[in-house]
């Protein structure tokens, strides 16, 4: 068996390689400097460990013997896990979306040995096909043009440099003036794109892009524009509905292959679960409607039951391939794991509660996947609501209710069927970026659903972090965590995400130290990330000598960008603490980003919502008394069934009011009324008259 210098790492991803007869090392300076020695050009590999084309291009390639011998002899070759080093995939992604018109993982570059790109792609076949060189042609041609051409393709790689940094100069040093307008402007493109048949926006591959899920419902609470919550409800439904659905476990799946949420690509990242809990959590806030609560449940259960670590903080993924039949767990297969035939279900339920099963989530003899070019899906089934449960109750004569708990008691068999299963393969790193929007979900579930335990794990996953992968004293947060070591210095993503985190815990919570933190945080995150002369932050620290470019990321796609999140972030802390300097780096970075929020809006609706938030007058709820007192919980309770989209909740208790009374004076003076606890409504401070009874609340609060 082979083994590569990658068995000394601790992500999966570069683990799943090291032994492979490719010759592979980690990004650093250790193979480039082995590049200069060699005079080789450097081969560069990006993916992640649930990708399923990187396991296919694996498969073909990077085991193949003859493929690793040219790859040894004519390259260095660099393995990279994108979710550990997303500075080094998003210079490189920019540059091969720049050559070739799109991207994708597995990446694929070639580089200078001084970490310039010459050439780029994602996915190469094993052999030249359908007018397309396969990946042996690809090297042929590559190692030829680096002995024969080395000039021309140096020369080409520098301008293609220099043009990116001019583009990406370019693109975040604006001064266009914003206005309302402007986030109008936000939903007609949004609307533009709607599906108003399946929901979600745009056609097949169909993704779960939640940011713009929380614009929409911002928008129709300021605005009152039924036809946007509409767009986000629509889109809600569908998916629950569908086969991305897990809907045994709980939870869902990357994406949808199809425009109407059925055959899913069956990976399921931790991002996609926690934005995803929050959409549904706050559907459920605005129409109390029960079934985004169910939805939402299922996406707790499902992270806490198999996406905890031991420590209480969230692992990264599992995949979407998983072994068909454990007597020979070499071969797997896309979604194996969920998939069901109906003689298997039979066996499980007993025909007759499998009719009503089958009825329900759609289950054909002959499976009910009718487009299956590969075949993975022959004779199986996607689970799907196919017919609600009021029409099977109809079908069978079975009363709503009853036919309700027999599916609920069928679904539970099932799910401990399939535990038996071999599961997929489990990202098991632990990520902070990732990490601190999970903790956001639960923080926001605990209130939503009134949950505490909700709570308990929000708070434990944030001492994880903060205990073992933050330095209180240097301000230094790290990316990555898995098996005890912690590694990468934090990026944006990660310091602004968790600065955000902290910010919803503390208003579950009303716990001062997470404030504190979140502002700790956030005077580091400016000091290593802001761009002081255009404004905006960039992805990674400066003095960071292993990029070529230094990127500012504005694109909110499965995530939000650092720049959103870090904007959204400063702006809610500066309406809690009255830091002026948190409410200026958030405007210098829409300023910088002006000129794409005004050209296209779709690109960044999460920093859009944050400029609406600015440009609105957030409301400051105070509560004031002491947070062990019943009858402030109660207050505290019935003010998270209203959903506020420009507001800011704080605790003034004796303890709030001497650390905050410098920079928000008018907190000094809000007390509880006649020994009671009582809730001011302000604007800038500008309080309304403080209310002590849940039944005036509401209407203070609207």
């Amino acid at each position: 068996m082979y083994t590569n210098k990658l068995i000394d790492e601790k992500s999966p991803y570069l683990l799943q390689h090291a032994h492979n007869p490719v010759d592979w090392r980690p990004w650093g300076d250790e193979a480039f400097e082995k590049a200069r020695e060699e005079d080789k050009p450097v081969f560069l590999s990006v993916g992640y460990s649930t990708c399923h084309w990187c396991h296919v291009m694996e498969r073909e390639s990077f085991e193949s013997e003859e493929v690793a011998k040219f790859l040894n002899e004519h390259f260095v070759s660099i393995k990279v896990d994108r979710e550990e080093r997303p500075d080094v995939d998003r210079v490189y992604m920019a540059f091969v979306q720049a050559a070739t018109g799109g991207g994708g993982w597995p990446m694929s570059v070639w580089l200078t040995p001084d970490r310039k790109p010459f050439y780029g792609g994602t996915y190469y076949p094993p052999v030249d096909a359908y007018g397309r060189p396969g990946f042996p042609t690809v090297l042929e041609r590559l190692a030829q043009a680096w002995r024969k051409d080395r000039d021309q393709v140096v020369e080409a790689s520098d301008k293609m440099i220099e043009q990116l940094k001019e583009q990406f100069a370019k693109s975040a040093s604006g001064n266009v003036k914003l206005d309302a307008g402007d986030v109008e402007n936000g939903f007609y493109n949004l609307r533009r794109v709607f599906d108003s048949e399946h929901g979600g926006f745009g056609q097949a591959p169909k993704f779960p892009r939640t940011v713009s899920h929380n614009f929409l419902v911002r928008f129709h609470a300021a605005s009152k524009s039924g036809e946007a919550l509409d767009m986000v409800a629509k889109t809600l439904d569908k998916m629950a509905a569908g086969g991305m659905h897990d809907h045994l476990g709980g939870g869902f799946h990357r994406y949808s292959v199809d425009n109407r949420w059925f055959v899913s690509h069956f990976e399921k990242m931790l991002y996609d679960q926690a934005q995803l809990a929050v959409s549904y959590l706050e559907a459920f806030q605005i129409t109390r409607n029960e079934d985004y609560a169910r939805v939402a449940r299922g996406i707790f259960k499902y992270v806490r039951r198999d996406m905890t670590g031991e420590g209480g903080a969230f692992y990264s993924a599992e995949d979407a391939d998983s072994v068909i039949d454990a007597a020979n767990p070499g071969e797997k297969g896309e979604g194996a794991f969920y998939i069901w035939g109906r003689d298997e279900i039979a066996a499980v339920l007993g025909e007759e509660t499998a009719r009503w099963f089958n009825y329900r989530y759609g289950v054909k003899e002959d499976g009910n996947v009718d487009h299956d070019p590969q075949g993975e899906f022959s004779g199986k089934n996607i689970l799907f609501e196919a017919r609600t449960i009021e029409e099977t109750a109809r079908e069978f004569a079975k009363p709503a209710g009853e036919m309700r708990l027999a599916l609920e008691e069928a679904k539970q068999k099932l799910l401990e069927a399939r535990s038996t299963r071999v599961r997929p393969h489990l990202d098991d790193k632990i990520l902070t970026s990732w990490n601190a929007l999970m903790i956001s979900a639960f923080a926001l579930g605990s209130r939503v659903l009134e949950e505490p335990g909700y709570l308990e794990a929000a708070e434990r996953a944030a001492d994880f972090i903060l205990t073992g992968m933050y330095d209180g004293e240097t301000g230094v947060l790290r990316r990555r965590s898995r098996e005890g070591e912690t590694a990468v210095d934090g990026f944006l993503d990660d310091y602004a995400s968790f600065v955000v985190a902290l910010i919803d815990l503390y208003e579950a919570s009303f716990e001062w130290r997470h404030l504190e933190t979140a502002a700790k945080m956030a005077e580091t995150m400016i000091e290593l990330f802001e761009d002081r002369e255009r404004g905006g932050f960039f992805g990674a620290a400066d003095g960071d000598e292993n990029l070529v470019i230094r990127l500012k990321d504005d694109y909110d796609g499965a995530e939000p960008s650092g720049n959103s999140m870090a904007v959204w972030g400063l702006l809610r802390l500066a309406q809690m603490t009255g830091r002026t300097e948190f409410r200026e780096a958030a405007g210098r970075a829409i300023e910088a980003f002006s000129p794409a929020l005004r050209s296209a809006p779709v690109g960044s609706p999460q920093m859009l919502l944050a400029f609406d938030f600015a440009l609105s007058t957030p409301k400051q709820v105070v509560f004031a008394g002491e947070k062990d007192d019943p009858a402030l919980e109660e207050l505290v309770r019935e003010t998270w069934k209203t959903f506020l989209p420009h507001r800011v909740l704080l605790l003034a208790d004796r303890a709030a009011r001497e650390r905050l009374g410098a920079s928000l004076p008018a907190l000094a003076g809000m007390e509880p009324v006649d020994g009671k606890p009582a809730v001011y409504v302000c604007e800038n401070y500008t309080c309304q008259i403080p209310v002590t009874e849940i039944s005036e609340l509401g209407g203070l609060l609207q």
